[in-house]
């Protein structure tokens, strides 16, 4: 695999002296700098959870909370109903020692304030939870909307009023409902029905009753029982046993991809509509990290939609296996892999901790597709093992990709932002 961007951060020789240690600044200093940026993400993760924890509410709502109380306890009245002075008979005795009565007083109704506030954001919470439950607008007459439904928007809209971030809703959307057994069989006659003859329908149904009254009652019972503490009680088991289970291509199957297909063409460069294409990607990632994008909605509603899937959308993979695979995610990847003329190329988006300007990325891609270096061999054809089924691929790389540099350029592949291919045929 050829790299655009190689760093190492120092070389050392044995000498009859002793140990020449050769340092390289440069490659120290960007190992400081992507962990300073490392570091900051940390923090914005650990902000960002803290806000998105109390949602509906703000972290700031518990200064109004607290000064409330004081105001309050100021005005000679006690808000908590005694609440406060058995904290306060209950503190350490060390507290008892050290802090005078105003002290301890102050301190108590600090802790009360923040149980009172971590209460009313359960509160709200639930509530929000028991609106978002509500399902009669999906039956409501377009153009008649009842008095019930406009009364729930507006309750929504209310609690909604601050600006969520990405995964705000994630802990107040309401858990996948269990439908009835009876109802679940009675779809799948329904479905059945047109594929069966008279005779074929009967025995469906016979066994539908055998099912019902044996053992779908005791799976029945299960299914309740996993969502009752699984907001999904289908996507884990979609995702073992449908998805990574599946044998087949995932190429045209599953995986997901863009084109450069726009309706306007601001040039017919094709290395900077690649710096243009992979800044915009690269940015959108940066807002999915900082969780900066507007939850998605029901289209015309205001329904969020599970946002769990997004913070997959990259530095993602699918590691083949022979009999389930295994999706890997990494928090964080500072380049991205790029394909051209059967070549694998490297190419680091970041430096100093800066993300590259579209004319930086330019120029990088300009250098790829100016390379006149031929594939190693093997090279050119390794992506048609990602596109067959996959008990062969992952025999494949268990015997071919376990060690050595083919398992250190695989491994670079999978653990890149994305992957980008750039075309050496017009498609026009």
């Amino acid at each position: 695999m050829a790299e655009a961007h190689q760093a190492v951060a120092f070389q050392f020789t044995i000498t009859p002296e002793g140990i020449d240690l050769q340092l390289s600044y440069q490659a120290l200093n960007q190992i400081y700098l992507s962990g300073v940026r490392s570091w900051k993400k940390r923090v914005s993760r650990l902000r960002n959870g803290v806000i998105k924890g109390v949602y509906p509410a703000s972290p700031s709502s518990w200064l109004f909370v607290v000064i409330a109380i004081l105001a309050t306890m100021y005005m000679r009245s006690d808000p908590s109903m005694g609440m406060i002075t058995k904290i306060q008979q209950h503190l350490p005795l060390s507290l008892h020692v050290s802090l005078s009565a105003q002290g301890q007083t102050m301190l108590s109704a600090l802790l009360f304030s923040t149980l009172l506030w971590l209460s009313l954001i359960l509160a709200l919470r639930f509530c929000l939870k028991l609106l978002l439950s509500y399902h009669q607008w999906m039956f409501e007459q377009h153009g008649r909307v009842s008095n019930t439904t406009k009364i729930w928007v507006s309750l929504l809209r209310l609690l909604s009023s601050r600006k969520p971030l990405l995964y705000s809703y994630q802990t107040s959307l309401p858990h996948l409902p269990v439908p009835a057994i009876k109802e679940t069989l009675s779809r799948y006659l329904l479905s059945a029905r047109p594929l069966l003859t008279d005779e074929g329908y009967e025995r469906m149904t016979k066994l539908a009753t055998q099912f019902e009254n044996n053992l779908g009652n005791r799976l029945q019972r299960y299914l309740k029982l996993k969502a009752l503490w699984a907001t999904n009680y289908v996507s884990d088991w979609w995702e073992e046993y449908i998805y990574l289970r599946g044998r087949g291509p995932i190429m045209v199957n599953s995986n997901y991809y863009g084109m450069d297909f726009l309706y306007v063409t601001p040039t017919t460069v094709q290395a900077a509509r690649a710096g243009n294409t992979i800044t915009a990607l690269l940015l959108y990632r940066r807002k999915v990290n900082r969780e900066e994008l507007k939850p998605s909605r029901v289209p015309g509603t205001v329904i969020p939609l599970c946002a769990a899937q997004c913070e997959r959308m990259f530095n993602t993979t699918r590691t083949p296996g022979e009999e389930t695979d295994v999706l890997q995610h990494w928090q964080d990847s500072e380049f991205i892999a790029v394909y051209h003329r059967g070549r694998f190329f490297r190419l680091w988006v970041y430096r100093a901790g800066r993300l590259l300007s579209p004319r930086e990325i330019e120029h990088q891609i300009q250098r790829i597709l100016e390379d006149p270096s031929t594939p190693l061999p093997g090279e050119e054809k390794l992506g048609a093992l990602t596109a067959g089924d996959r008990v062969p691929w992952a025999q494949i790389r268990k015997q071919y990709f376990s060690s050595g540099i083919n398992r250190r350029s695989l491994d670079i592949i999978e653990r890149s932002a994305f992957f980008v291919t750039l075309d050496d045929e017009s498609r026009a």
